[in-house]
């Protein structure tokens, strides 16, 4: 039974009675795929595909690495006295270009944070004091897990990074890179870079706000294309991934001065992590003479002032200890 045609209003079948909608629950793939094309080419619709992601044959013929996607769901934002209460990790296969090339099962846990989860975090997730009680993950299987891991990524990884090493120490000693803020997605065309807004940008849809679901969302998207560099989006990540950095601190700039350094790219530290209380930036190692030298010109107006700074790299970027 097929759907080649679009007649009227409605899917007409061959025979010329009117589908059902089961009828196209049970159509074939190649049929569904053909009326997506022909509501598509009126230019009136625009169809959403669930992501369901395949293996890409590697480009390069090197060698391969594995890669580990994680998503954790907390009771809440504060990293000391929140918990974990979903934990997902997916693992994948890259070539050297950049390519994802297969996907691997799942590691998906639940835990009972010991506290009551917020009314807020059950309406986002589903997750409830009932649905966790009496589960557990064991730090040493996650461990186990992580072992042939060459990089950990996350979808906000200064969120979930510190959450993930409070809990497992293995999660301390891998590089991690961050798909959210690594990516220069608003520079490739997209309207924001939260997952649902960046699937939706090419063409997909996924059950969203579980930790496997976006794990699986986030490879999938790093698998594709960037429209404008070409490049797959993994690539890019991984190429700022490795790439050093320096975070610079404006400690003590005066108040006034606040708006320029947001322009610049500043942004602001509360002090309330252990961190100093105030503006810092993310620069790479070509800009760290120049920053010094701004902030003694314009900010400072002094030569011989000290300046806070510290070379990080991927295994300590977004960690608690950075």
């Amino acid at each position: 039974m097929g759907y080649p045609t679009l007649g009227g209003r409605l899917p007409i079948r061959r025979d010329h009675s009117s589908g059902s909608p089961q009828d196209l629950v049970d159509a074939p793939i190649e049929d569904l795929e053909r009326m997506v094309e022909l509501l598509e080419a009126t230019g009136r619709y625009r169809v959403l595909r669930r992501i369901e992601p395949t293996a890409r044959p590697a480009v390069s013929g090197g060698a391969l690495r594995r890669g580990v996607f994680v998503d954790v769901e907390t009771t809440g934002l504060d990293v000391e006295r929140d918990e974990i209460i979903e934990l997902a990790m997916v693992p994948f296969e890259y070539d050297e270009g950049g390519e994802v090339c297969s996907i691997f099962p799942a590691f998906s846990g639940l835990r009972d944070p010991g506290l009551p989860i917020p009314a807020s975090v059950t309406m986002l997730t589903g997750l409830s004091d009932e649905s966790v009680a009496g589960h557990s993950i064991d730090p040493a299987e996650v461990s186990n897990f992580l072992s042939q891991a060459a990089v950990v990524i996350a979808h906000n990884a200064a969120f979930d990074r510190r959450f993930c090493e409070r809990f497992c120490s293995t999660f301390a000693e891998l590089p991690w890179a961050c798909s959210l803020t690594e990516v220069p997605w608003r520079d490739e065309g997209f309207e924001g870079s939260r997952l649902a807004h960046l699937a939706a940008g090419h063409g997909l849809f996924f059950d969203g706000h579980r930790a496997v679901h976006d794990c699986v969302a986030g490879i999938e998207i790093l698998s594709r294309r960037l429209p404008r560099c070409g490049r797959t989006a993994l690539a890019v990540l991984l190429e700022s991934a490795r790439a050093p950095r320096w975070r610079v601190w404006a400690t003590g700039a005066p108040y006034e001065l606040r708006d320029g350094l947001k322009r610049r790219g500043y942004r602001w530290s509360d002090g309330s992590d252990g961190r100093p209380r105030a503006w810092y930036i993310d620069i790479v190692d070509e800009a760290h003479d120049p920053e010094l030298q701004f902030l003694r010109r314009e900010v400072y107006r002094r030569l011989d002032v000290e300046i806070l700074s510290r070379r990080v790299t991927a295994y300590d970027r977004y960690s608690a200890r950075y």
